[in-house]
């Protein structure tokens, strides 16, 4: 691997979500403080959306490790779950002991005494949902009813939905019209802009424990938005391939060239340019059609 070639502790570019690398960019801390100021002021539902790979995970992992002790938290990443199996690793996530063939009733009913319990310990209980736009209907409706947990000061539960922007299409259906009411707090992730994309690659050589000089050229930094267009996840693959291919050469730095061919070999990027690549193929054929007939 390329990290004794360039000075480096870990590799600084994967793609699972590692807080220590947690970015603050202005899209990703405004995001955190929102998380932050809601979660205190113990509102029933908060939202953040983004697209694929803007780093939302990230975000949801970096929220939980900065709440103070006075929060308990549940984490459920893959919430495509029936009401019943959802209700059930909630109640796994809060340790709440219940028999193999419990039923609905005395399922919620143990949940609200772990609720009540834990709030007559000056805890508050936060529930995050990774992945939300894949939650069923029926299964959010469920989340809404226990959401009318509350004492006479707050809510017993309060409840973190983090999902791509197609969570917004499903909050907007008339059936669960209740449950969108009640979120109070939101925030839309984006991606990287050009200035943030250099502070990032910095950020995260920093954290690997790169020392040395530029590592990144100018015109590998280019090209890696232009393939990217800022989203983390992308940066991310291409970066860590672009400097395999900067090593296998034992180059000291990426070039523009090694970032070209780090985009040609990752599919995905060839997807998000096709459209952009067949404008530019239909422009120079047209520029080629105009030459031919000036010359003739």
């Amino acid at each position: 691997m390329y990290t004794a070639h360039f000075g480096l502790r870990e590799v600084p570019f994967g793609i699972t979500p590692d807080t220590s690398f947690f970015f603050t960019s202005p899209h990703s801390q405004e995001a955190l403080n929102t998380l932050l100021v809601a979660a205190k002021h113990g509102e029933g539902f908060i939202k953040i959306t983004g697209e694929v790979g803007t780093g939302k995970t990230l975000l949801c992992r970096k929220f939980i490790t900065t709440l103070g002790p006075d929060f308990v938290t549940a984490y459920i990443p893959n919430p495509f779950l029936e009401p019943r199996t959802l209700m059930l690793a909630l109640a796994d996530e809060l340790e709440i002991s219940l028999e193999k063939d419990v039923d609905q009733h005395q399922m919620l009913k143990a949940i609200m005494h772990r609720l009540m319990e834990l709030a007559g310990q000056g805890k508050r209980v936060l529930l995050c949902l990774d992945e939300a736009q894949a939650i069923p209907l029926e299964s959010l409706e469920a989340l809404r009813l226990l959401t009318n947990l509350e004492t006479e000061k707050r809510k017993l539960l309060q409840i973190v939905l983090f999902g791509q922007p197609e969570l917004n299409r499903n909050l907007a259906l008339d059936s669960i019209r209740q449950l969108a009411q009640r979120i109070t707090f939101h925030y839309h992730l984006g991606p990287l802009s050009r200035d943030d994309l250099e502070y990032y690659l910095a950020h995260r050589l920093r954290i690997a424990g790169y020392t040395g000089s530029r590592l990144f050229s100018r015109g590998a930094v280019r090209a890696l938005y232009a393939a990217s267009g800022g989203i983390p996840r992308l940066v991310n693959i291409l970066a860590h391939k672009a400097l395999m291919l900067s090593y296998g050469q034992g180059k000291q730095q990426v070039s523009g060239r090694h970032m070209h061919a780090a985009a040609r070999d990752t599919v995905s990027i060839r997807r998000r340019a096709w459209p952009w690549l067949a404008a530019l193929a239909l422009a120079v054929a047209a520029a080629a059609g105009l030459t031919w007939a000036l010359r003739t």
